[in-house]
C-alpha cells in the first residue's frame, strides 16, 4: 500500500485555489476541475461533488483535529499577507514548547492550516539568541550534527 495524498473539501474550488496557490504559494500539479492536487501531496475537492461520491453524506464542519502543515521562515511576512486578506486566525505567531514559531489559521472553508518556521531555521534563530549547540539540541530534539548544519546553512 502506498500513501498518496491528504484531501480536504472546499465550497468553492476557484476561491480555495486562490488561497493555496496565491496566498500560500503552492503549485497545482493536477487539475481535474472539481479536484486539484498540489505539490507536496495534498488535494482539495469540491464539497458538493465529494458528498455525491460518498453517498450524499455531509462533509462539513469546522474541526481542529487535523491540519495542513506548511513551512516558511518569514512568518511575519505570511501573517501580514493573511491579515490583509481578512483570514481568521486560531492564533497568531507563537512559540511551541520546542521553540519553533508557528501560526494557525483557517482557509475559506474552515480547514485548519499551520505555517511554521523550519526546524533548521529554529536552530539558527536560537543560536543567534546565544544558545549553545547542546542546549539547542536539547530544546528542539534535533541532533547536534543537524543543529551545526542548520547554523551553517543560514549563516
Amino acid at each position: 500500500m502506498k500513501y498518496m495524498t491528504a484531501l480536504i473539501t472546499v465550497e468553492d474550488v476557484k476561491k480555495a485555489r486562490y488561497f493555496y496557490e496565491t496566498l500560500l504559494q503552492q503549485k497545482v500539479v493536477l487539475d481535474f476541475g472539481e479536484n486539484l492536487t498540489f505539490q507536496g501531496e495534498f488535494s482539495i475537492h469540491l464539497r458538493s461533488h465529494f458528498e455525491g461520491v460518498i453517498g450524499s453524506r455531509v462533509a462539513r464542519g469546522r474541526h481542529n483535529n487535523c491540519e495542513l502543515y506548511f513551512e516558511h521562515d518569514d512568518l511575519e511576512e505570511v501573517e501580514t499577507l493573511l491579515k490583509k486578506e481578512g483570514i481568521e486566525f486560531l492564533h497568531p505567531i507563537t512559540e511551541q514548547p520546542w521553540r519553533q514559531k508557528v501560526m494557525r489559521f483557517y482557509d475559506y472553508d474552515g480547514n485548519l492550516i499551520e505555517v511554521g518556521e523550519s526546524m533548521s531555521h529554529t536552530a539558527f534563530r536560537l543560536s543567534q539568541e546565544g544558545l549553545e549547540i547542546s542546549e539547542i539540541s536539547r530544546i528542539t530534539y534535533i541532533s547536534e550534527k543537524e543543529v551545526k548544519s542548520a547554523i551553517q546553512k543560514y549563516s
